[in-house]
């Protein structure tokens, strides 16, 4: 018997369509908008050739064939197999199975934005680069963050160093200066790059930890080379556990040349300072942070670019002419090094601003390609063995990762200057080039593309001497010093930062399972200060520091034996820097933050409605936290939440402001932890109404300290608690002072 006919009607396209649009919601942003900023510079007008707007637009396949039905895929019958002829679904499922590519070995978590670069003043001494001589030009650029060690599903506030590149889009062609925001690095050789990178990503056996240095390979590795420790400090400091991108230094972390029209060549080191200042949280908080929004630098970049409140830098440089190059007792071609800002100051030449976030994340942010050799006539390069690697490495990634040469062709790496090469074909090649010529010299072409010389705007290296031996066991005599500038850094932090970096090393060691490694790394913290070494051993419950009697694995000159070789003796003479501290730049620490303000039914509204006028008036902003969603009566009225106790957590907040509201708050779990956590971690809070009973019952209005902060210099400071207007002017006040590191301090680190 035949069977019954199956065959379900042909679907109305046109209906589905208006159905989808019925059903179709956008999400409610209640913050205020942010006025209309015109953001446009000759980089985006490029690239508004490739963007794709699919609105009102039909479906089709990749050669433009329209779709008739994108629910179900070609079949033999109702019930049977899928057909080898079906197009569509072998061309989606294939780029489906395709839409990975490979994730950068380092720098694989980040977030970009783009911008614009203006000069204050031109620089014709010191360089001819056309985008530092002209005040009157609005360079492009766009700007990639990143941490260094996790994945790119790994999170945001792991302890690390954060990546801070720049891709300048001048009229001369592009400048990457390929960054981190911390100055120097872990190691002074190129050739230990791998060495290093494996010590810390996950170990091979297991792969574990992710986006994590607390694990035994990392500190085996860093114990056993002395050049990483002045590194180390950096990492052990608040500056690897930044609030935000936007609140970070960048440095471009070699010495570069400045090259001038006349050829002649300087030393340089380029830095960028935040105008919002640098501001970090504590790593309890980071960890916590981690698990509520593994996405929370991310999503602050993003939310300050869309609100307006656009990131800005100054572009700063150290400048050293070629004759005083030997006149410092470190050597400006190692990496491992700093110059003090006491020694040479940095002049502020321009201003960077973020003022876009991309429109794909993955056209742009993740397709776009650093190269340290990506220069400009007037910058160039030094002799650094550290940057001479990377100018190898950088481009040999790009052709893994991107799928082969001409990445460079991808949007948003195409420069804003012509473009004119002979390089020919290979994999996913877009430029169409015309004519029979792709050699030079050449008569069939008239000679073009043609070659120019420096004075018609052409790169030519600066020119300098080089002589020496082949050679490899030898590095500068000056590269041996490891321990003086990490001293330096230590004794240049306040006593808060310094008990900070006390207690990461306890963290971080405490974390390996080999005690010799422990020891090890213990002998090299009291080669830079004994009273850290001692300080990180207590909590570890080691009485006694072994002495360090020898290293291995290092790039010792011919003839000499490691078990017998100690590093230059530290330099005790050196004076803190306070440039090295993260108080010493200016800093509004208001302009920007998230003020929680916790209230619940019955809560008084004019105080909310001051309290929110206010943070504003400050550059801050009040975001509502409600004992749950939905509207809640207030003596104003009703006011809808952004979060419920339940969706967010304080570490998420940079102050806390509890209102109150109908008994039962202060009984309320969630509003006690959120206010207590708040104050372990230093934060303003503030309470008004019967607020003052969370804050009671969460040890806060009483300034209980945590037990093991003794003694504890001034622990009620940041703790606002009133009604009225002076309550609110009393809670700014707080807020602008930023964190109140006094509830927890600890004796001090002797100097």
């Amino acid at each position: 018997m035949p069977r019954a006919s199956t065959k379900n009607p042909k679907p109305d396209p046109s209906a589905r369509r208006e159905a989808i649009k019925g059903n179709t919601t956008k999400p409610v942003d209640q913050r205020p908008k942010a006025p209309a900023v015109d953001v446009s510079n000759a980089k985006l007008d490029s690239m508004d050739r490739f963007r794709e707007n699919a609105d009102d637009q039909p479906l089709s396949t990749a050669t433009g064939v329209l779709i008739e039905d994108d629910q179900n895929s070609l079949k033999a019958g109702p019930r049977g197999p899928a057909l080898l002829e079906d197009f569509h679904l072998r061309e989606k499922i294939t780029h489906f199975d395709h839409e990975r590519i490979p994730e950068r070995i380092v720098h694989a978590r980040g977030s970009g934005a783009h911008g614009e670069f203006k000069l204050y003043k031109p620089l014709p001494k010191l360089t001819s680069a056309g985008f530092l001589n002209d005040t009157s030009r609005t360079t492009p650029v766009f700007v990639r963050f990143s941490t260094v060690a996790g994945s790119r599903g790994s999170t945001d506030l792991a302890r690390d160093a954060r990546g801070f590149a720049v891709k300048f889009y001048t009229e001369e062609g592009n400048f990457d200066l390929v960054g981190n925001n911390i100055p120097v690095f872990f190691i002074q050789d190129a050739l230990k790059f791998p060495d290093f990178v494996h010590s810390v990503k996950p170990e091979p056996h297991n792969e574990m930890p992710q986006a994590a240095s607390a694990h035994d390979t990392f500190w085996d590795f860093v114990s056993l080379m002395p050049e990483t420790t002045h590194m180390l400090m950096w990492v052990m400091s608040d500056r690897a556990i930044p609030r935000s991108y936007r609140m970070m230094e960048g440095f471009g972390v070699h010495t570069f040349r400045l090259v001038n029209a006349q050829g002649k060549s300087r030393f340089v080191k380029f830095h960028w300072k935040p105008l919002l200042g640098t501001h970090q949280v504590v790593w309890d908080e980071a960890q916590k942070i981690s698990g509520c929004d593994p996405d929370f630098h991310r999503r602050d970049l993003w939310d300050a670019i869309a609100n307006g409140d656009f990131p800005e830098w100054e572009l700063g440089i150290q400048v050293v002419e070629e004759e005083d190059e030997d006149s410092f007792p470190f050597d400006l071609l190692d990496a491992t090094k700093l110059i003090p800002e006491e020694l040479v100051p940095v002049q502020r030449i321009g201003k960077l601003t973020l003022n876009r976030n991309p429109d794909n994340f993955f056209a742009e942010t993740e397709q776009v390609a650093f190269h340290v050799g990506n220069l400009v006539p007037g910058i160039d390069v030094s002799e650094d063995p550290l940057m001479q690697g990377r100018l190898f490495s950088y481009l040999d990634t790009q052709l893994i990762r991107l799928g082969g040469p001409n990445f460079n062709e991808i949007p948003i790496n195409q420069p804003i200057a012509p473009v004119h090469t002979l390089q020919r074909d290979g994999h996913m090649r877009q430029e169409i080039n015309q004519g029979r010529v792709s050699y030079e010299p050449n008569t069939l072409g008239s000679g073009c593309p043609f070659q120019t010389g420096m004075k018609e705007g052409g790169f030519r290296s600066a020119p300098r001497a080089v002589e020496g031996e082949k050679v490899r066991s030898a590095r500068g005599a000056k590269f041996f010093d490891h321990f003086s500038q990490a001293r330096l850094f230590f004794l240049s932090q306040t006593e808060p930062e310094r008990q900070h970096i006390v207690e990461a090393f306890q963290f971080e060691l405490g974390k390996l399972t080999v005690p010799a490694i422990r020891e090890r790394m213990l002998g090299i913290l009291n080669l830079v200060h004994p009273p850290l070494a001692s300080r990180v051993a207590e909590d570890l419950g080691i009485t006694r520091i072994k002495a360090i009697k020898g290293f291995v694995n290092m790039g010792f000159p011919a003839g000499v034996d490691p078990a017998q070789w100690q590093p230059l003796p530290t330099d005790q003479s050196l004076e803190p820097s306070p440039a090295l501290s993260m108080t010493h730049l200016p800093n509004d620490p208001a302009k920007t933050r998230q003020v929680a303000i916790v209230f619940a039914e019955g809560a008084d509204g004019a105080t909310i409605s001051r309290l929110k006028t206010a943070l504003a008036k400050a550059g801050a902003a009040g975001r509502l936290v409600g004992r749950r969603l939905g509207p809640i009566d207030t003596t104003t009225g009703p006011m809808d939440p952004e979060f419920s106790l339940f969706t967010t957590n304080s570490v998420l907040f940079d102050a806390v402001f509890v209102v109150g509201g109908a008994p039962g708050l202060e009984s309320d779990d969630a509003a006690l932890c959120f206010a207590s956590e708040a104050f372990r971690h230093y934060k303003p809070v503030g309470a008004s109404g019967n607020g003052s009973a969370v804050l009671d019952r969460a040890g806060v209005s009483g300034a209980k300290p945590h037990p093991k902060a003794e003694p504890v210099a001034d622990p009620a400071a940041g703790v606002v608690i009133g009604n009225g207007a002076a309550a609110i002017d009393g809670f700014l006040l707080a807020l602008k002072q930023g964190r109140h590191w006094g509830r927890g301090l600890k004796p001090p680190v002797q100097g």
